[in-house]
């Protein structure tokens, strides 16, 4: 008999909706949207030079309001609507009343299982929950993205490039493997974001870094954090928020969602040890940057197989996340001539390619088949580590890989030449030296540092005592600070 809390009361309170999933479901959302704003924002500014922390948070911020209109006005239904083609979707708005308050469907995912039944992605939910929790994972990937182009991009080109990228590019992945595409029916495993996410985000960010060009040498020589403090705010906040990224991809509060939390952190902790260990063996100290990479390693590791692979897996996991990336990023790096040209700022390629591929991999092994069947359409699904036709998992794993790879290479290589021929991709060298000043007529913090031109009547020691004047800037009539000679 069903309580009076989940009975049927009011209009907004339909027979099918779960009040538990539907609150979990806007919790999870939530968290994933606090990583982006304010968690990436507030990392990119600080894990950059000061000179460029207003210019790398704006990109975030950017991206993070572009996407979302573009989401509701025509690509979440690319991503998870009717069926264009096997890899992608046909775009329509998703704002219509009766569109949102109907409950969640993914159309495409209507599944046929060889004992004859089938099998429809429902949630008991609303669509607007569902329209909103992949709205946060899709400017996620846009802003992870972004993060290989940082200290160069022209701000122009970046605010075409968000747009055309998700249009062409991340609908593509998301439809394929989430939304009912060929890969999907396949029996290909993305369980909240390895390939779709990560391995896209870093792809495409090498690949978009390769065609905007390189950083002036004087910063790709030297590019301290201006906040180290700071910086480790924004990676707790994108830590704590990975509960609501692989929690939320079950699309209900239910068993499995609690072995994907679980298992999310305790990659990201076994990642950040090997990591930091990893750094003191080979460089004789910790590093807190190389920590939160390790941290990201493990998360992005962990996120295709979060709700699918045994806890100890999710440790071995961790083990790996923590040593390959740390692996190519410290000395493939210096060896490989084109990891040595492609001025990838983060390192994302390293971080969520190389990690996101791993992630993958290793769910083609050590995914645990009653854990599958909890929630993935295709019966019998399981690792290679399990016996039976996990070997075959293993290979969908690795040719879903490489479509992805294929794919994103080819559509930001596209994109990157059509806006090419209408915005300088770079900043001109001039805007390059002087940073946030030159290209937003705005600084991060109020003090004389890098990227100003030094002005002895401003900030030499003979400038008279107890002084203020505003300094103008030969770009942009702004808001400015205020310059106090001591």
């Amino acid at each position: 008999m069903a309580t009076p809390a989940y009975s049927v009361v009011s209009p907004a309170v339909p027979e099918w909706l779960n009040k538990g999933d539907n609150a979990w479901q806007m919790t999870a959302a939530t968290l994933v949207g606090i990583q982006s704003m304010p968690g990436l924002v507030i990392l990119y500014a600080s894990i950059v030079k000061k000179k460029w922390a207003v210019n790398s948070a704006f990109m975030a911020l950017y991206a993070f309001a572009a996407v979302l209109i573009c989401w509701v006005l025509l690509c979440f239904r690319m991503a998870f609507g009717d069926e264009l083609l096997p890899f992608w979707g046909k775009g329509a708005p998703a704002l219509g009343q009766k569109y949102l308050v109907h409950q969640a469907k993914v159309p495409e995912s209507h599944h046929r299982r060889e004992d004859g039944t089938y099998s429809t992605i429902m949630p008991l939910y609303p669509m607007a929950s569902l329209v909103y929790f992949q709205f946060t994972f899709a400017a996620i990937t846009m802003i992870l993205l972004g993060g290989s182009v940082l200290g160069r991009m022209n701000i122009k080109a970046w605010m075409a490039f968000v747009p055309l990228w998700l249009v062409f590019c991340y609908t593509v992945g998301a439809f394929s493997l989430w939304g009912g595409g060929f890969l999907y029916h396949w029996g290909a495993i993305d369980y909240s974001g390895g390939y779709v996410i990560h391995l896209s985000s870093g792809i495409s960010g090498f690949t978009a870094a390769y065609w905007v060009g390189p950083r002036l040498k004087s910063d790709r020589e030297r590019f301290p954090p201006n906040n180290v403090l700071l910086m480790l705010a924004g990676a707790g906040l994108l830590w704590m928020g990975w509960s609501g990224f692989n929690g939320g991809a079950p699309y209900a509060a239910n068993v499995d969602a609690s072995i994907a939390v679980i298992n999310t952190n305790i990659s990201a902790a076994t990642s950040l040890l090997v990591w930091t260990s990893l750094d003191v063996v080979y460089f004789g100290k910790p590093s807190v940057i190389g920590a939160v990479q390790g941290m990201m390693t493990g998360l992005a590791c962990i996120t295709p197989g979060a709700g699918l692979v045994q806890s100890w897996a999710a440790i071995v996991m961790g083990m790996l996340s923590g040593s390959i990336p740390w692996v190519s990023m410290m000395i493939l790096h210096k060896k490989s001539t084109l990891l040595q040209k492609v001025d990838d700022t983060l390192g994302v390629f390293h971080t969520h390619a190389v990690a996101g591929l791993l992630g993958g991999l290793l769910t083609g092994l050590l995914a645990e088949p009653d854990l599958c069947a909890l929630i993935l359409p295709h019966p019998n699904t399981r690792g290679a580590f399990y016996g039976g036709n996990g070997g075959v998992q293993f290979l969908k794993q690795l040719a879903a890989a490489m479509f992805v790879i294929g794919w994103n290479i080819v559509s930001t290589t596209l994109i990157c030449l059509g806006i090419r021929f209408f915005i300088p991709l770079r900043m001109p060298d001039e805007q390059l030296m002087i940073g946030d000043d030159a290209v937003h007529g705005e600084e991060a913090y109020a003090l004389w540092g890098d990227g100003e031109k030094y002005d002895p009547t401003k900030h030499g020691w003979h400038a008279s005592l107890n002084s203020q004047s505003t300094v103008p800037s030969p770009y942009n009539n702004g808001a400015r600070g205020v310059t106090i000679n001591l």
